[in-house]
């Protein structure tokens, strides 16, 4: 497994961040990051927000004593109750893990350079429009791809095309099925988001 390291540089952790994570789905990678942060004095997840009121990741940080909130489409379009949700929890970057929509442009106003996603490819490959789970896993397939890996990048007005921020990348083999290439960028994911995340959301710094 090839890396690309994430710099960091400095000797002293800054104070208590709160984030907050969007997912709609099964909620895998949010528990894996709630988990991670759990007893942390530096970053907290203090609310998970969901476009998908049936999504399994309500059940999962329930029981995890995160609170989470769902918003309908034009909540999230206009992003107002959103905004003022973040507020309430003092969130000060959001986590995309398994989100689906397009971010609104009222909350990459208020979050500049602090929406963070993760994608399940090696980007500038296999992203846009529709390339999502395992719609990229079996692109990857039917393209024979030697390789792939996943993509943490800063969110912008266009989906997939903002900064990257750090890639990990895996082996491929030819026989391999597109659910096993899902499983193996899973663990990818595990290993790699939430340890990014902490990186960027409270970098070391000089005394």
């Amino acid at each position: 497994m090839h890396i690309i390291s994430f710099p960091v540089h400095n000797l002293k952790w800054k104070k208590m961040k709160n984030i907050a994570i969007f997912a709609s789905g099964s909620g895998t990678n949010a528990e894996n990051i709630i988990r991670y942060f759990a007893g942390s004095r530096t970053i907290k997840v203090a609310v998970v927000l969901s476009d998908n009121s049936k999504a399994g990741v309500h059940a999962r940080v329930r029981d995890l004593g995160v609170p989470s909130w769902v918003f309908t489409r034009k909540e999230f379009t206009e992003a107002g109750l959103i905004l003022d949700k973040l507020a309430e929890y003092k969130v000060e970057w959001i986590i995309l893990a398994g989100f689906m929509n397009k971010i609104s442009a009222p909350l990459l106003q208020a979050f500049p350079h602090r929406i963070v996603n993760i994608h399940p490819a090696l980007l500038p490959g296999f992203g846009g429009k529709g390339m999502y789970g395992m719609h990229v896993h079996e692109a990857v397939v039917a393209a024979g791809a030697k390789e792939s890996g996943i993509t943490i990048h800063y969110i912008n007005e266009n989906y997939d095309e903002g900064a990257v921020i750090f890639q990990a990348s895996c082996p491929l083999l030819a026989s391999d099925t597109a659910r096993e290439v899902a499983d193996k960028i899973h663990l990818l994911e595990y290993a790699h988001y939430p340890p990014v995340i902490e990186g960027l959301v409270c970098p070391l710094h000089n005394n």
